[in-house]
């Protein structure tokens, strides 16, 4: 009888059946049934670890397996915590969001440079150009006092006014009249007294007038700041006229008259010998025409004739 063609085949063991489980003994040791109480304080048991092929050799290799856990790596920015505040700031509103961030203010414009000084406009019609005065020194202004005027009345009996000594005057003391009022009234030559101190003779010498206040005019004009309100030598001690009879030079002095409101003071100025007024004299001069006397003669003179020549002319570049 042929043998049966369903030949029960032999069962090959596997590789893994020789291995003990431990866990399948430890699993039904362990199991309870489901209507016994749990005990949650019972403390947990470590897991045992699963050596699945021990120290047996697999195919000439000896291979060891472990389960191990590996946590993954911590990350390299850590956020801190946020703070207090921050937790305790409200959430921006819906309009907040909607505003657009503030644009920066724009800067404001450049001053606009200054304008261009004006055209210069210190000449005289008579004198022409005349100097600028120098720079002041920047700083910060002291406080100036005012000065009380000098100009004093006369004295009790005495009267405002007097009788003009000579036709180039007024009626106020140490007042002449301007020279366009004397131009217009064709008064053109001034005369005056003098005396020789050699042959003794007394004569008068005229002036023209025109020509010698811009002779003198033109001087203080251009020298005004740098004579420092003082007279220069030349004034101090003036070079007297040549004698007509005797010849004598330096030897005529102009005759000054006692009573002061009777001096002939244009004649002095276009002589350009105030010097040799006294400084008593001078002071009258400048007591009735309002400035300080209070002064050395070189200052007092100075005065006098720069007074005389805003007389003369008021528009000119005759102030202090």
């Amino acid at each position: 009888m042929a043998p049966s063609a369903t030949k029960k085949k032999k069962k090959q063991p596997t590789p893994y059946e020789h291995i003990d489980h431990p866990q399948s003994s430890s699993m039904a040791a362990t199991t309870t049934s489901l209507t016994d109480p749990i005990n949650y304080n019972t403390p947990l048991s470590e897991p045992p670890t699963l050596d699945l092929l021990g120290d047996q050799d697999l195919h000439g290799t000896n291979l060891k397996l472990t389960l191990l856990y590996q946590p993954p790596p911590p990350s390299l920015e850590q956020q801190p915590p946020p703070s207090l505040e921050q937790e305790q700031q409200p959430p921006p509103s819906l309009e907040q969001e909607q505003q657009p961030p503030p644009s920066p203010s724009p800067s404001p414009p450049p001053p606009p440079p200054p304008p261009p000084p004006p055209p210069s406009q210190n000449t005289h019609p008579i004198l022409g150009q005349q100097p600028q005065p120098p720079p002041e020194p920047v700083g910060i202004p002291a406080p100036r006092r005012q000065r009380r005027n000098s100009r004093q009345a006369p004295r009790e009996g005495k009267s405002l006014t007097i009788q003009p000594p000579f036709p180039w005057a007024t009626s106020h003391r140490a007042i002449v009249h301007s020279l366009k009022h004397l131009m217009d009234t064709g008064i053109t030559v001034i005369s005056g007294d003098v005396h020789c101190k050699r042959c003794d003779q007394r004569f008068q010498i005229e002036y023209n007038l025109l020509d010698k206040f811009l002779e003198v005019a033109s001087y203080i004009a251009e020298n005004k700041y740098k004579l420092s309100d003082r007279a220069p030598p030349e004034w101090k001690n003036p070079t007297l006229p040549k004698c007509r009879f005797c010849g004598q030079g330096n030897s005529v002095k102009p005759v000054i008259a006692k009573k002061k409101n009777s001096i002939n003071w244009l004649f002095l100025f276009l002589g350009q010998m105030l010097g040799c007024c006294t400084l008593e004299h001078l002071k009258y001069f400048c007591k009735h025409t309002g400035n300080h006397r209070t002064a050395a003669k070189d200052r007092v003179l100075y005065l006098t004739y720069l007074g005389l020549c805003k007389q003369l002319d008021p528009t000119g570049p005759f102030n202090r």
